[in-house]
């Protein structure tokens, strides 16, 4: 079903799409990381661009309405260290081209834009917003699609997506039971955005899944 007007609007709006969106995107959160990192380096500075892109509802109602998007270009939290902060980068930019190259351009952005959109309403209702989920639900659509796509775990460990995907699940599920309202507000729509895209399938996945696994492990006990 949603393909199908997925499909009538890229003919329509197809000619808007960005290519390489995710890729622009990686490189505003270099630019920002990179800006920030050299100006600590200035015992007298006191400017952090990071803090002048957060989403924060009171500086918006005051005129800086370019955090209701700029949020978007904040480097990935806990990437202090900066080869760190160029991993994140990286798997976010294989995440993007992945999902985008199997989808098209259009279709890529819609699922972004969606996403933003509704971080976005979240944000402007509970006065909370970032893009660590909007994040994440790039990377479980691409575990979706690409559940045998295999890492280098520390280099030297092949680990496929999937494993990773299914530990990110049990975390999300994790930290919805114990995230404050904005939390769970933000990781339901991470889900959402996947449940729009994949619909029943996102659901029998995950039920083949477990059942291959439960006959594969517990059938043999």
């Amino acid at each position: 079903m949603l393909d199908k007007y997925l499909n009538k609007l890229e003919r329509k709006f197809g000619k808007y799409a960005i290519p390489q969106l995710m890729l622009f995107i990686i490189i505003g959160m270099g630019i920002v990381y990179a800006f920030d990192y050299i100006t600590a380096m200035n015992p007298d500075n006191t400017v952090s661009i990071q803090s002048l892109l957060t989403f924060d509802l009171e500086e918006i109602k005051h005129g800086q309405v370019w955090r209701v998007i700029s949020f978007l270009l904040l480097p990935p939290i806990g990437t202090g260290n900066i080869i760190f902060l160029a991993f994140e980068l990286y798997f976010l930019w294989v995440y993007g081209e992945g999902l985008e190259s199997q989808w098209g351009s259009f279709k890529f952005n819609v699922f972004y834009l969606i996403g933003t959109v509704a971080t976005i309403i979240t944000g402007l209702i509970t006065g909370y917003a970032e893009n660590t989920y909007l994040n994440l639900s790039l990377f479980l659509a691409f575990a979706i699609v690409f559940p045998n796509y295999e890492i280098m775990l520390f280099f030297i460990i092949p680990l496929k997506i999937k494993w990773i995907g299914l530990l990110s699940g049990i975390g999300i599920v994790y930290l919805f039971i114990i995230g404050s309202l904005p939390i769970k507000l933000l990781i339901l729509i991470a889900f959402a955005n996947i449940i729009l895209f994949f619909g029943k399938d996102f659901f029998s996945r995950i039920y083949y899944f477990f059942r291959r696994y439960y006959y594969k492990w517990f059938k043999k006990l």
